[in-house]
């Protein structure tokens, strides 16, 4: 394992030389510009501060970026994340959050270590992007106290959109103002400049300045300490070994988000930069990070897609993009902290408002709904309420569930076609067969034959009447299961008691080497089995032939 990392290190930097890293440096001032607002927002978002924001995306930014799988991963707190954090920590505060991410971490590591990168590619598309709608949302609907200046009460995003009710819903009008303004901005402000500028960026500087000089009175972020050891961090004197347990189920969340969201990014950068990736090692480089994070004070951190597509896009050449991009958010905290306090929260409630919107993946929404895809839409739909109804855990495993319902009931859907034997239709040189096969039909059956349908394409073979030869075209039948089997050696029973003449055509090696281990094969023989319909045919004219010249 460590062998492969310097041997792909070795790779990664060959030909390094100045040029390349001033790209490098130039990349990574880049996106800390546009990691600095959101790693203010998402600390806050998260039910910690904006300085845990800070240091998550400084340490486990740097961290990560140094043990990744890839040269050009970027992480830090997501918005993903912060979903599921918010609720942990309501539940089990800060302490409670720091002992999850270092479970999370452990789990992360070990599946590193048992090489279980690829599983994430078993969840279906339409999964992941109802799950990515779902965190928008929450993330949208939990900005809803800091953008208006409300209050709200509950643990999950429905008891607080409900507490509204009781609670009442009291605007603060400047700070509303002043989020409203940044969210104009980041839609207004152009993409060109975007690359270079961030809207985000220039929104929360603005945003500032106008509490700063004006002396609005709405919430600000408050003061950010000038280190990394944030005072509010992991300690094992605090450590309730009687919580552990309960504690499992958020740490598998998370585990299980680090794994999804960082994978799924860095698989989409490959495609970017033309790079591969090592996925194990990967997440052995999120367990490693999110297992340091908890002692300094920082919240759980994965890869970020928006970040890490900056990075490539302007220009990064090695994993030293990420290194930089947390030496400058360091210096922006031994410099900068004493004109964060002054930042106002729904200037940042802004930034991930419009964040969130981002995070949708329309192109695949528009794609289900504009094209009426009846499955990717109920998987859609399904994964994106659990996730805003459940957590993380729940929603993927009832989208996974939904994906395996929907894909089984069309797997289900069996095409039966009967149909005579006719001149015209045939791929044979033998003339005037019609008279010759009169008594004679052809089912064609398309699809995997298994439990579910296999009772189907009996009742549509009892239906068949009057004829003395049945000829089972297969070659549509990928696969079939011991109850499919089954229910055809039924049917070749009562065609045997009837005197009907059952052969079948274009069987697949696989269904046929079922067919054989189930004993089926046999019972019918060889000779009823051909390669083609035309080949019966010919040899049902042939065998007639043969009757009318001796007699």
């Amino acid at each position: 394992m460590f062998g492969k990392y310097f041997g792909d290190l070795k790779q990664e930097f060959a030909g390094y030389n100045g040029g390349r890293l001033l790209k490098d440096l130039m990349a990574g001032v880049t996106v800390a510009a546009v990691a600095l607002p959101l790693a203010l927002a998402f600390g806050v978002s998260s039910g910690a501060d904006a300085a845990a924001g800070l240091v998550t995306a400084i340490i486990g930014g740097f961290i990560m970026a140094l043990l990744s799988g890839a040269s050009y991963q970027i992480s830090g707190p997501t918005g993903a994340m912060t979903a599921i954090l918010v609720t942990i920590v309501a539940k089990y505060t800060m302490q409670g959050m720091f002992v999850t991410c270092l479970m999370a971490g452990v789990i992360l590591l070990l599946c590193g270590i048992f090489k279980l990168g690829r599983l994430v590619n078993y969840i279906p598309l339409p999964v992941i992007t109802g799950f990515t709608s779902g965190i928008s949302l929450v993330i949208a609907l939990g900005q809803i106290d800091n953008l208006f200046g409300t209050k709200s009460s509950g643990e999950v995003i429905t008891e607080k959109i409900a507490s509204y009710f009781t609670l009442g819903f009291h605007i603060n009008v400047p700070g509303m103002l002043v989020g409203l303004g940044v969210i104009i901005l980041m839609i207004v402000w152009p993409k060109k400049w975007n690359a270079r500028v961030p809207g985000s960026l220039v929104g929360i500087i603005l945003a500032t300045v106008a509490v700063t000089l004006l002396k609005l009175d709405i919430p600000t972020v408050g003061e950010i300490p000038r280190g990394l050891l944030l005072e509010n961090r992991f300690s094992f004197s605090q450590l309730n070994f009687d919580s552990l347990k309960s504690l499992i189920s958020p740490a598998v969340s998370i585990a299980a988000l680090a794994m999804i969201e960082s994978l799924l990014c860095a698989s989409s950068a490959s495609r970017m930069k033309k790079e591969n990736y090592d996925p194990d090692r990967e997440l052995i480089s999120q367990g490693v990070g999110n297992l340091v994070l908890p002692f300094f004070g920082g919240v759980p951190a994965t890869a970020a897609i928006a970040r890490t597509s900056v990075a490539i896009k302007s220009g990064g050449q090695t994993r030293l993009t990420g290194m930089f991009h947390s030496a400058v958010l360091l210096l922006c905290v031994f410099f900068l902290s004493p004109v964060f306090k002054n930042l106002p929260l729904s200037a940042l409630a802004g930034v991930l408002m419009v964040t969130s919107f981002r995070m949708n993946e329309w192109e695949n929404i528009k794609q289900y709904f504009g094209k009426k895809l009846r499955g990717p839409i109920i998987k859609y739909l399904i994964t994106m309420v659990a996730t805003v109804v459940f957590d993380l855990t729940g929603a993927i495993v009832l989208g996974i569930v939904a994906a395996l319902a929907v894909f089984v009931a069309k797997q289900s859907n069996l095409q039966v076609s009967v149909s005579k034997i006719e001149n015209s239709k045939l791929h044979t040189n033998t003339q005037d067969v019609e008279d010759s096969c009169k008594d004679a039909v052809v089912v064609y059956v398309t699809g995997p034959l298994f439990f579910m349908n296999a009772q189907k394409l009996i009742r549509e073979l009892g239906q068949i009447e009057g004829y003395k030869t049945v000829i089972l075209s297969m070659r549509g039948v990928p696969s079939i299961d011991i109850s499919a089997t089954g229910a055809l050696s039924d049917y070749y029973d009562e065609c045997v008691s009837k005197g009907i003449d059952l052969v079948f055509c274009g069987v697949h090696d696989t269904v046929l080497n079922q067919m054989k281990g189930l004993g089926f094969y046999d019972k019918v023989g060889s000779g009823r089995f051909y390669f083609s319909v035309d080949r019966v045919i010919t040899q049902m004219c042939s065998i007639e032939n043969a009757e009318k010249t001796t007699v």
